[in-house]
């Protein structure tokens, strides 16, 4: 690993992206590697055992892959160890994940936890915006969604407004049964946690 690696910041998700990784984090039936020697013969499985393939997908070199596979090495410095752990879970159990996505998807939803302020747009709102904290259901149609932008690789940014329209329609127009052509919008996100 050079100096430049060693420097540069784990990688880092959006609170939306995180929270649905930490979802499906809960979802697993055995516990993922924890060691970065387990790790990297479990991802090293994935990559049909090349070593170069491995190494250029977590940012590091093909020695450095080899001497964690050895157990030479065992402690791996911030950045390349938040990127094992990230890989790692990516791959860990897909066929649990599967299910789980596609169940939420089709007909059970997700539950979100959230804690952010919100505002709101619409003909009569009287409501001031103001932090919150919601715990409410997210429609099969709205958790599809959801997951098809996170798969497709979707930034934060991108999954926003969608979880935003996705919290309206089920906590503030209770699934379109009042409050017609309310949109709220949620800013500064305190916490945000989703369950499957």
């Amino acid at each position: 690993m050079t100096n430049d690696d060693a420097q540069l910041p784990a990688p880092s998700r959006g609170k939306i992206l995180e929270a649905l990784a930490r979802a499906e984090r809960k979802v697993f039936t055995r516990p993922a590697p924890k060691s970065a020697n387990a790790q990297v013969k479990f991802l090293l499985t994935r990559m049909k055992g090349s070593a170069r393939s491995l190494a250029e997908r977590v940012g590091t070199s093909t020695r450095t892959i080899e001497r964690y596979r050895a157990g030479k090495l065992k402690k791996p410095q911030r950045r390349l160890q938040a990127v094992l752990v990230e890989e790692t879970e990516s791959e860990w159990q897909p066929q649990v994940r599967a299910q789980v996505r596609e169940r939420a998807a089709t007909s059970s939803g997700m539950m979100v936890d959230v804690t952010a302020y919100f505002g709101f747009v619409g003909k009569g709102s009287s409501d001031d915006g103001r932090e919150r904290s919601i715990t409410t259901d997210i429609s099969p149609t709205y958790a599809k969604q959801i997951l098809e932008l996170q798969a497709a690789g979707a930034t934060d940014e991108d999954l926003h407004p969608l979880v935003a329209e996705a919290i309206t329609e089920s906590y503030f127009t209770e699934w379109g049964t009042r409050a017609k052509g309310l949109r709220a919008d949620f800013t500064n996100v305190v916490s945000i946690e989703f369950r499957f």
